[in-house]
C-alpha cells in the first residue's frame, strides 16, 4: 500500500493564507525544536504558540461570519512573530538564509492577511465603517 503525498494547496480546499501558515509551521517547528535549551523553553516555544495561534485565528476567520473581529487584532500577532524571527537570527540561533527564508514567509502571510482585512473592511456597511 502506498502513502500519497499531502495534497497540494490548490486540492486541499484550504485558503492560501492558511496554506502558507502551514507551510511555515511545517518548515519552523522542526527547527526551533533543536534550538538550545536555553531557547527551546523561552523563545522557541513562544514562537511555535504563536504560529498554533495564528493558524487557528485563521481558520476560525475563514469559517466565521464575522471575520473582522477575528482578523484585526491578527495584524499585531504577526508583527510578534516577525519580531521573535529576528531575535532568533540576532541571537545567532539561525543562520542568516534560514532567516531570510522564514521572513519572506511571514511576510508573504502578512500581505496576505492585509489583502483579506481590506476585502472584509470595503464590504462592511458604510454606517458601521464611520462609527
Amino acid at each position: 500500500m502506498s502513502v500519497s503525498p499531502d495534497p497540494s494547496p490548490a486540492s486541499s480546499g484550504e485558503l492560501p493564507i492558511i496554506e502558507a501558515c502551514l507551510d511555515l509551521i511545517r518548515w519552523f517547528v522542526p527547527l526551533l525544536q533543536r534550538l538550545p535549551r536555553q531557547h527551546r523553553f523561552g523563545l522557541g516555544d513562544r514562537l511555535i504558540g504563536h504560529l498554533y495561534h495564528l493558524l487557528e485565528q485563521l481558520v476560525l476567520a475563514r469559517y466565521a461570519r464575522a471575520k473582522l473581529p477575528i482578523l484585526e487584532p491578527l495584524k499585531a500577532h504577526i508583527v510578534v512573530i516577525q519580531l521573535q524571527i529576528r531575535l532568533l537570527h540576532q541571537f545567532q540561533l539561525i543562520e542568516l538564509q534560514r532567516y531570510e527564508h522564514a521572513s519572506r514567509l511571514i511576510t508573504a502571510i502578512a500581505k496576505q492577511h492585509s489583502g483579506w482585512l481590506s476585502q472584509q473592511l470595503q464590504q462592511q456597511p458604510a454606517e458601521l465603517q464611520h462609527a
